[in-house]
Parts: structure tokens; sequence; C-alpha cells
């Protein structure tokens, strides 16, 4: 058997895989679930039921009105002496649309599920790609291996290539299967009209993004597990990006002024990545008044192709660090 087809394997078969890949699961399908529950088809019955709701509360409305007007006409003193000026109901504000239960629109609401899903997908697999090699090392497996597969290099990126195509799959397949669900939500508790081939294909750029931040987390998490030889290191570092690097950093760059201080946090970079683009306000700076326009602060705008090369960028360094170390430090 080649290394690639084990290694494959091994990945599939790790108890700790199937454990978090159905956890993702049950976590998509309560999303999903949730967002079925809370929207509804609008029908005939559900309009008639949003007419009736609007004339009742319309009449209860008129006939309050006509009860303060009779108090006024009593006691016009505690009006401020005229009763011209009451309040009277108008029937105009109170359309049945606003009484009618809300519909999932595929074409408004799907995109927001595709990054979603996207970002649960992204933390599973940094937690899976960490653990298929860490726990490797942790274990000892990964000195029995290059006992039978000498060459260094060449036994970690198949265990890499493995992640990657392994995490590829499972991506695609999830994705189909979530795009399918809802439009079955849409179709029966929503609406699926106006879905152009523009829109198709802004939704099907919108899940390739998702799909490479997925794996890049793979790989990142698998990268620095295999530098720091135990999944902890990778989980350790996950913690301290969160508290230390994001909290902490974003404390001190307020403190210290520091132009385009929310630049420097990785949650804007992710969403002008899934986004497209996200604008980054300098609130040190002074604003650059205008009277037609107001007081406006310096923008700074991220944009998902910046985002992609930083992204790729650092990939590249944790990777390539753990093809270096694996080649130069002591296995044993």
């Amino acid at each position: 058997m080649s290394l690639y087809r084990a290694e494959t394997r091994r990945l599939s078969k790790r108890r700790f895989t199937r454990l978090f890949v159905v956890l993702v699961l049950l976590v998509l399908g309560l999303v999903a679930a949730g967002t079925a529950y809370s929207y509804q088809k609008v029908t005939p019955a559900a309009l008639a039921a949003a007419q009736a709701d609007a004339e009742r509360d319309f009449q209860e409305q008129v006939k309050f009105a006509e009860q303060e007007k009779e108090r006024c006409v009593q006691a016009p003193a505690e009006f401020g002496g005229s009763c011209d000026e009451l309040w009277v109901p108008v029937r105009e504000d109170y359309r049945a649309e606003n009484y009618m239960p809300s519909p999932f629109d595929f074409r408004e609401s799907f995109p927001d599920m595709v990054i979603t899903f996207a970002a649960l997908l992204a933390l599973v697999a940094f937690i899976i790609g960490a653990s298929f090699v860490g726990a490797e090392w942790n274990s000892g497996g990964m000195m029995n291996l290059l006992l039978w597969r000498p060459q260094r290099l060449q036994v970690l990126a198949t265990k890499l290539s493995a992640l990657i195509v392994w995490l590829f799959g499972l991506t695609v397949l999830t994705g189909a299967a979530w795009t399918g669900l809802f439009w079955l939500i849409a179709t029966f508790r929503g609406t699926t009209a106006r879905m152009t081939p523009g829109v198709w294909q802004s939704i099907g750029l919108t899940g390739l993004r998702g799909l490479g931040l997925v794996l890049v987390a793979g790989a990142i998490g698998f990268g620095i597990a295999s530098i720091g030889r135990h999944t902890a290191a990778a989980l350790g570092a996950v913690l301290a990006v969160a508290v230390v690097f994001q909290f902490g950093l974003g404390v001190v760059l307020e403190l210290a002024k520091v132009r385009f201080a929310q630049a420097y946090l990785l949650p804007y970079w992710i969403l002008a990545w899934m986004y497209k683009s996200t604008e980054v306000i300098d609130d040190n700076a002074p604003c650059d008044f205008s009277v037609t326009t107001g007081c406006e602060q310096p923008v700074f705008t991220i944009t998902w192709q910046l985002a992609g090369v930083v992204f790729l960028l650092v990939t590249t360094i944790i990777v390539g660090a753990a093809m270096w170390t694996i080649r130069r430090r002591d296995i044993t």
C-alpha cells in the first residue's frame, strides 16, 4: 500500500476525526433546523391571517383613540387644552405585509449561510489537521513510520497532501448537501425567486473562498502541531492568538492610537476574504469635515485579494517551518 493511501485511510479511520465530523454535521443540522423553524412560506392562509391581525389591531387602536378623545372632551386641560392634535390611527399604518411571516429568501440569506458553513468547517479543519500529525508525534508513531520510510520531507508532505485532499472532499460533499438542504428550506419555507446565473456565480465564488479558508486552516493547524510535535501546541497557539494577539493587541493598539488598529486583527481579514472586502476606520485620526458629507474618518479597505495573499504567505511560512524542523531536528 502506498504511503498516501495509508495516510488517507488512517485519517478517515481515526475516532477523533469521526467525532469532530459528526459534531460539525450535528451543529450544521441544528443551524438548518433553526432556520427552517424561524421562517415560514407566504401562503393564502398566512396572508388571510395577517390581514385579520392587521384589521384587529387597527380596530383596537381606533377604539382606543375614540376613548382618548372622549376623555379629552371631558377634561381638555389634561391634554393641553386642545383635542384637535390627538393621534388618530390610519389604516395605511396597519398593512397586512407588516404581519406576514418572514420567508427564507434563498438569494438574500443563503450567502450568509455559506459563510457560517465555512467558519465551522475551518474550525474543525484546524483541529483535525493539528490532531492528525500531533497525535502521531506524541505517541511515537512518527518515529516508527520514519524507520519504514526514512524520507522525512516526503513523509510529512504526503501526510499534508492526504489531509488537504481529505478536507477538500469533505468540504465539497458537505457544501453540496448544505446547498441542497437550504434550497429545500427556501422551497418549503420561503422563496427561490430571482436566482439568476449571476447570483449562482456569486454564491459559487463565496463557496470557493470558503473552501480556501478551510484548507488554509487545516494546513496551519497541521504545520503548528508538527513544529510543536503535539496537538496541544496548535490549540495553545490558537488560544494565544485569540487572547493575547487579538484582545490584548487590540487594547494596546487602541491605547497607542495606532492608525487603522483593527487592520491588525485576524477577524477583519477573514471577513474581507469571505465578503470580498471590509473597511477599517481610523478612529484616532482627525476627521475630514465636509459640508456635504460631514465628518469623515480615513478608511482603509482590505480586499479579498490582499487577504488571500496574507493567508497564503502565513500558510507558506508555517508549513515551510514544519518542513524545516522535521529535516533539521532530532526525531527521537
